[in-house]
């Protein structure tokens, strides 16, 4: 058990990753993404590469973690592939947990005498805990921090003991009486858990002051109104339009940032909202809901849609910034709740297209079609949020490319 070294685990984690292991050893315990393109370049792996991902149940971005000398741990990463069978059922929350074991796994490496996951006990734990609460000011976090990693590793005894691999828990539990929603409850918490920090009282912005750091921070302009000749952003209107979603809506940002064309309230007549749903495939905890849009907001909405992204869409097109996917599919047909493939691929729900399809680089544009349904059918997905960095959103792009997206068949 521990870092794997056998030859075929090695093939094994070169296939899965794509990043050819043993070229790019890093030196240290580092975190992973899948990649299926790199995974296909792979010497001695190209066309399988497919079947191990499906074998494996390995999707694209799958995180992993990979040791010092690039050996590939075949079940603490089979836990990461599982976890949202545990309960952590949220990209981010995967990733968390993922780089929250990493970072203990590093920690046993360098600090610990190269001691494996696997034989780890309390005295590591505690010693963990001394060098991230009470270290230097350089590697020191917050408790809400170390909350989220002892509640990563926790899970992952569970998970090792169902499955089997631990013969015991290798951490101090105690027990404890603590107040819920349905009164007093006994619970059992790692000894080496903190308790909760004060939070500190939540503090709201005025929506004046809102409205000055969209104009001047977003859109360019001086605090009278006048444009600033000295400002050198671009697409100020899709940011601020972005910001607006957030504000007047109550959307995260993964929500709005995988919004679908479709999905965008039709402007009727003198309506003064408009109903959007909020897919259970981006929603938090797929909890699908509706929000509100106001009139000035989804008119900017539709103005971005049908000049600004139109002409991003065809220019980009035009250069062959939107490469064919061999697994993508034409779509036939939209609607508010589906869309409607070609030939015999049938349809398929909004709420069944997860955020990874909707990120997904949209394929050349079908002949068959006309431009104007193209743009409907191709470019289906709306990214009017901002190029990375900007909002917290890792979009991918690139300012000057167009924020756009589209679906392949969820299969």
């Amino acid at each position: 058990m521990g870092w794997e070294k056998t030859a075929r685990t090695s093939d094994t984690a070169e296939a899965l990753d794509g990043s050819r292991v043993a070229a790019e050893v890093s030196g240290f315990v580092g975190f992973h993404r899948t990649e299926r393109v790199r995974a296909a370049e792979t010497p001695g792996v190209g066309g399988l590469a497919s079947k191990v991902f499906e074998r494996n149940g390995v999707c694209e971005g799958q995180p992993f973690v990979l040791g010092p000398d690039g050996a590939y741990d075949v079940q603490l990463n089979r836990f990461f592939r599982e976890l949202d069978g545990w309960g952590v059922r949220s990209e981010n929350g995967r990733d968390a947990y993922t780089r929250d074991i990493m970072l203990f796994v590093r920690f046993l490496h360098e600090s610990r005498g190269g001691t494996s996951i696997w034989r780890c006990d309390g005295d590591d734990l505690r010693a963990y805990k001394r060098a991230r609460l009470r270290g230097g000011a350089d590697h020191q976090v917050a408790v809400s921090t170390w909350r989220r990693a002892v509640a990563a590793l926790d899970k992952w005894v569970q998970w090792a003991r169902y499955e089997r691999l631990l013969e015991g828990e290798p951490f101090r539990y105690v027990d404890k009486t603590v107040m819920t929603p349905h009164g007093l409850k006994p619970v059992r918490v790692n000894a080496e858990q903190e308790p909760d920090a004060r939070s500190a009282p939540i503090r709201f912005v005025a929506f004046e002051d809102y409205l000055l750091w969209r104009n001047v921070g977003l859109r360019g302009e001086l605090p009278d109104g006048t444009p600033d000749p000295t400002w050198r952003g671009r697409h100020g209107e899709r940011n601020s339009l972005f910001a607006d979603l957030l504000v007047y809506t109550g959307m995260r940002l993964g929500e709005a940032a995988s919004l679908l064309v479709p999905e965008v309230p039709v402007l009727l007549g003198e309506r003064t909202l408009g109903d959007l749903l909020i897919s259970a495939a981006v929603a938090k905890r797929h909890r699908a809901r509706t929000v509100y849009l106001n009139r000035r907001t989804l008119q900017n909405m539709h103005h971005y849609l049908g000049i600004e992204r139109d002409e991003l869409v065809q220019r980009a097109r035009a250069g062959g910034l939107y490469p064919d996917q061999p697994d993508s599919l034409p779509v036939r047909r939209v609607g508010r709740r589906g869309l409607a493939f070609d030939g015999t691929a049938g349809s398929a729900s909004y709420a069944k297209i997860g955020v990874a399809d909707r990120r997904r680089p949209p394929p050349a544009a079908p002949g068959r079609l006309r431009r104007r349904d193209d743009r409907a059918a191709v470019g289906v997905a709306l990214r009017a949020g901002a190029p990375d960095g900007e909002f917290g959103v890792a979009s991918g792009l690139s300012p000057g490319q167009p924020t756009v997206r589209t679906v392949r068949h969820p299969g």
